[in-house]
């Protein structure tokens, strides 16, 4: 028999750094008939406003068809820069700090996912040092390991990276990594102390910022501080997404550049893949007129806030209420049950198990019971709590919420008794 030739194929070495993502990976698992997904970060499709876009996709082909089908600039259509500056010009004033954003400084991104990959392409050099929260958002990581950096995680507690250890580890570091509203995976905000420590903090150092914000107008009763970006804007790369609020199958997002870096992220943009769909663009823009975002966010937050209180009733159910307090619970105590904090907005919760247990062990005893989640331990660039999981509650119905968490609980009983045995 003649012997097959070896693959001609030579992968670069970035290559051999990307992984499939743990997230994707679960979701796999939650296709199967009966599944209870509380693993995915979707958005939940209740809340796509399916007759606006409707409206504005027969508008944009009636009004300028031929410039909606067309190859566009690789900036992004301009009323739309101009709408995204406007509502975060606005949005910081109303938070108490005033934050002038020109438009000539936004750039439409292919979802906010471009947007990380840009700033990693353009700031990471292969053993550049960087710095995220712990845990952080594993698609971020995911967009800047293959620039094959040094990541380094700067320990964070219930308010976000803690600013002591941020100073010991800034020396030499490309920029922070950070995600103050409503965190993915934990739900965590930062209040305004700590953000005003840490900005103040990074402009000691000189240590730029990359402020993610999905999560931010997903509020359930009280806006989050102003960002970041607005207090040191020069120092700060501001990154947002359309996903959360309208549609994640746009894929459109934005960032905020300062001057001295912006040109290199266009370009970087550019190379990739010239500009992000200008017909969505324009949809986008239209539909934003008239102050929409402003009448349809709210029904985001009612939705999210109802399921999220319906998680948090059903965890006190079957697992015991917990203080308001999380992070003030006696070890002993906290390392006896199961724990979780109560997030003020987005659409995350993180629990931690007893001692002794690994989620990734429990998660097949849950598929088993008919729900999923997903282990904590990825969303660690260092030494991940084994103990945590991220439980998302927007995508389930209320009855499926009581359902999911009673089967979790049943699973965590029968994980139990295994490693009694």
């Amino acid at each position: 028999m003649n012997t097959p030739p070896a693959s001609p194929w030579q992968l670069a070495r970035r290559a051999a750094r990307m992984n499939p993502s743990v997230i994707r990976e679960i979701l796999k698992v939650t296709e199967r008939p009966g599944i209870i997904s509380f693993a995915g970060g979707l958005p939940s499709s209740k809340t796509f406003p399916v007759a606006e876009f409707e409206a504005a996709c027969a508008k944009v082909l009636t009004d300028d068809p031929k410039g909606a089908l067309q190859y566009a600039a690789s900036e992004g259509f301009g009323p739309l820069r101009e709408a995204v500056a406007q509502t975060l010009s606005e949005q910081s004033s109303a938070a108490g700090v005033p934050w002038a954003v020109d438009p000539a400084q936004v750039l439409i991104t292919t979802g906010s996912q471009q947007g990380l990959d840009l700033v990693a392409k353009v700031l990471v050099d292969a053993g550049s040092k960087i710095l995220v929260e712990s845990p952080t958002y594993l698609g971020a990581v995911s967009a800047f390991v293959p620039m094959e950096p040094d990541i380094v995680a700067v320990d964070s507690d219930a308010h976000g990276v803690l600013i002591d250890d941020l100073r010991a580890k800034a020396s030499g570091a490309r920029f922070l990594y950070v995600l103050p509203n409503f965190q993915n995976p934990t739900g965590r905000s930062m209040d305004e102390s700590r953000r005003a420590a840490l900005s103040t903090t990074a402009f000691e150092l000189n240590l730029p910022l990359i402020e993610d914000n999905p999560y931010g107008d997903l509020w359930f009763d009280t806006p989050p501080p102003a960002p970041l970006s607005a207090r040191h804007p020069d120092n700060c790369i501001y990154l947002g997404s359309f996903s959360k609020v309208l549609a994640p199958g746009l894929r459109l997002g934005f960032l905020v550049a300062p001057k001295a870096v912006y040109p290199k992220l266009l370009q970087a943009k550019q190379a990739a893949d010239l500009h992000s769909p200008g017909f969505n663009q324009r949809m986008i823009a239209e539909v934003m007129k008239d102050g929409f975002l402003d009448r349809h966010v709210p029904t985001i937050r009612a939705l999210y806030k109802a399921q999220r209180d319906a998680m948090l009733a059903a965890l006190a159910r079957h697992f015991g209420a917990m203080p308001p307090d999380v992070e003030a619970m006696p070890a002993a105590e906290a390392d006896a049950r199961l724990t979780w904090n109560t997030p003020a907005g987005g659409m995350f919760l993180w629990a931690r198990l007893p001692a002794g247990m690994d989620a990734q062990d429990l998660l097949p005893f849950a598929v088993e019971q008919g729900v999923a989640f997903v282990p904590g331990a990825p969303f660690y660039a260092d030494h991940g709590d084994a103990r945590t999981l991220r439980l998302s509650f927007v995508t389930p119905s209320v009855e499926e919420i009581h359902r999911g968490v009673a089967a979790l609980a049943a699973a965590l009983n029968v994980y139990a008794t295994t490693l009694t045995a």
